[in-house]
């Protein structure tokens, strides 16, 4: 519609003439978007974007829509004829439609308000939902090319976490035919995801989506809050698996970041926008034109190994992009390839005579030549927006990298583009991105965060979204190493969150603060889309800082999460699929007790950060892992008033060059331990061997 019909002269005087025109950009007012977004969802059965809402002088909503062409055509109205007819109606039938457009807003404000008429779920809906969550995922399950759904496929990392958690959830409970098959889907969709168009296979990083089923042809966007997600499931599969063909995935997705998406000081930039020119000084754009190759290209650039490369990337003279899959009218993609991987590594190296040592090689020196030609492409434009909500998943992802990827095996050959820097890199990545965030877009004395920054801070205040994902954040950064000053400001900004946003009467949370009165509808957000929901996130962060928390201080998060996850009991019991992060929170309160693996000892000690990896090493989402230096005074006065028990602990195991492991559940430790081989195999027994 920006080309079609918003540069047309007619539709400009047309605009011009009757209406005020305000563009709104969702990123940057998301709570703008949604209110309209909700009311055209409401009246017309569906929603997207670009999104066209006419609005009375008082903002309440008259009638919307999605895509309009310019003209009359596809069985739709142009956007002329619309533009008349709103016109129309204002002047002969403005009471009506000003009274419809009020009354649809209260009616959706009663609704997605809800409140919980308990303080906490009903017995057996956790694990119904859990259950009920992956079968419906299950379902949907594509055993051919991997991912849940059909075309379009959004890599929707929700999905994944929903399914590793319940297969451990089985395994554990000894169902291991259950677990077997959740796991083997999880592990089959990452792989063919990697391995398609989906994937950078040149820069690193992921597209938005596929536009069709087998994850070849995407949507060439490139997402934070893709990138985030898909390093941290890619890191969980590796410590299940320990296998490192998801260690280098991770990493090919967090070097691309600290490449090309971070700024001077250190803030992590938005996103990549799909289209550009198609060479240097061309004003006219296309789709993935910085991305795709003719096979002329490939032969000129790789000379001796392109018969290799073409052969190991399905490139085709003719290009290897399906046009029917695609619905490409304009043909763009005529004789241009997306790289995938359709055959085995092993496979084809030996169809080349190679070691597959060599054959990673050769490839590793194949997408460097390539890098380096692509380098000199014009570049698609960065959204330069540092979003603190999408900062926070990625500060997760490095904090969560800095360890875990400490147990990757010795000696792993990394390839190109994955550049294998000392996991230690990672953490520093996450810490000044943390840094920037407090320094720009905090203010010490109200302890509010703004939205977003781009040439200084915005003017949209922080939203559920921006605290719930920035305390996660900096829960995983106090627990994979970061100081305990993390910590507090995890606690200090759930404090604000809940004077903010938090139903003290009717559970759960608000996704805008109640204090600007052009925001018509204050939504309690719960769908787990391409971006969790504010309140599943805030429900699993309440429930990890109980479990750091004694006596009034534990029982107030918990008692908060419980009355979140209330509120949404319905969706929990009637359409799972839709949350299955809250399905993973829903589980976890009801869990009889919490994991804690306490380690003591100075961060300085050469051993720390091994049993910290260690502590780490194996996946259990229902673990909190909590570190003390007793020589640290700060932190002694904090546990002393957070949890008196943990501060005992650390005196009575504390030794100066030592570091101490001791893991805790249903209130009784383990001996002590000494040794991250040892802490590892503990942690990686069933729960009742601790």
């Amino acid at each position: 519609m920006e080309v079609e019909s918003f540069e047309d002269e007619h539709v400009a005087k047309l605009l011009n003439d009757w209406f005020v025109s305000i563009k709104v950009d969702r990123e940057e007012r998301p709570d703008v978007d949604k209110v309209y977004m909700t009311f055209v969802q409401a009246l017309y059965g569906g929603g997207g974007w670009p999104l066209s809402v006419f609005l009375s002088p008082d903002l309440k909503p008259l009638m919307g829509g999605t895509y309009f062409p310019p003209d009359d055509k596809y069985g739709r109205p142009g956007f002329k004829t619309i533009l008349r007819k709103v016109k129309d109606a204002w002047d002969n039938k403005r009471e009506m439609l000003v009274n419809s457009g009020a009354f649809a807003i209260e009616q959706l404000s009663e609704a997605l308000s809800a409140s919980a008429s308990t303080k906490k779920l009903a017995d057996g809906i956790p694990e119904n939902a859990l259950r009920l969550c992956a079968e419906q995922l299950s379902e949907s399950y594509d055993s051919r090319y991997g991912g849940f759904g059909s075309a379009p496929k959004f890599p929707r990392p929700v999905e994944i976490q929903l399914m590793l958690y319940h297969s451990k959830k089985m395994e554990d409970a000894g169902t291991l035919g259950e677990s077997k098959d959740s796991m083997e889907m999880v592990f089959f969709s990452l792989q063919c995801m990697a391995k398609g168009g989906v994937h950078d296979h040149i820069g690193g990083g992921f597209h938005r989506y596929s536009v069709d089923e087998r994850w070849h042809v995407p949507h060439f966007e490139k997402m934070l809050y893709d990138q985030a997600q898909l390093a941290i499931v890619y890191l969980d599969a590796f410590c299940i698996s320990n296998d490192v063909f998801y260690s280098l995935v991770s990493r090919d997705i967090l070097d691309y970041l600290r490449r090309d998406m971070i700024g001077p000081e250190g803030e992590i930039f938005s996103a990549e926008d799909a289209d550009s020119a198609e060479y240097e000084g061309s004003k006219k754009k296309k789709e993935g034109a910085f991305y795709v190759w003719t096979i002329e290209e490939i032969d000129g650039i790789l000379l001796k190994h392109a018969t290799l490369f073409k052969d190991h990337y399905y490139i085709k003279p003719i290009g290897n992009c399906d046009l029917s899959r695609m619905s490409d009218p304009h043909n763009e993609f005529k004789g241009k390839n997306v790289l995938i991987e359709l055959n085995d590594t092993s496979a084809m190296a030996i169809k080349h005579g190679l070691p597959i040592e060599k054959y990673l090689e050769v490839l590793g020196e194949c997408k460097r030549e390539l890098f380096d030609v692509r380098s000199r492409r014009p570049r698609p434009h960065l959204d330069d927006k540092v979003i603190v909500s999408w900062n926070g998943l990625a500060i997760s992802s490095f904090a969560r990298a800095s360890k875990i990827l400490m147990g990757e095996a010795e000696g792993t050959k990394y390839s190109f583009p994955v550049v294998g820097c000392d996991s230690k890199e990672y953490m520093e990545v996450a810490e000044k991105a943390t840094t920037f965030i407090r320094k720009h877009l905090y203010d010490e004395q109200t302890h509010r965060l703004q939205h977003s920054f781009r040439n200084g801070p915005s003017k949209a205040p922080g939203f559920l979204d921006d605290y719930a994902f920035l305390i996660s954040g900096l829960l995983d950064l106090y627990e994979f190493g970061g100081g305990i000053y993390w910590l507090i400001w995890a606690i200090e900004l759930q404090n604000t969150q809940d004077e903010l946003f938090l139903d003290r009467e009717g559970g759960g949370y608000f996704n805008t603060p109640g204090e600007d009165p052009s925001v018509l509808l204050r939504v309690k957000e719960d769908h787990d889309g391409a971006e969790p929901s504010g309140n599943s996130v805030a429900a699993i962060n309440l429930i990890r800082l109980a479990s750091m928390m004694t006596g009034s201080k534990s029982d107030y998060y918990k008692k908060n999460a419980e009355h979140l996850l209330a509120v949404f009991e319905t969706r929990l019991k009637d359409m799972a699929m839709a949350v299955p992060l809250m399905c993973c929170a829903a589980d976890m309160i009801s869990m009889p007790s919490r994991k804690q693996v306490v380690l003591v000892g100075q961060r300085s000690c050469s051993e720390f950060d091994h049993i910290l990896a260690a502590a780490h090493g194996s996946y259990d989402p229902n673990k909190t892992v909590i570190h003390v230096d007793p020589s640290n005074n700060e932190e002694m006065e904090f546990w002393e008033d957070k949890n008196s028990h943990i501060a005992l602990m650390a005196r009575n195991n504390f030794a100066a060059d030592k570091v101490v492991a001791l893991v805790c559940q249903n209130f009784s430790c383990s001996p002590p331990i000494r040794e991250a081989k040892s802490l590892k195999t503990l942690l990686a027994k069933k729960p009742t061997a601790v």
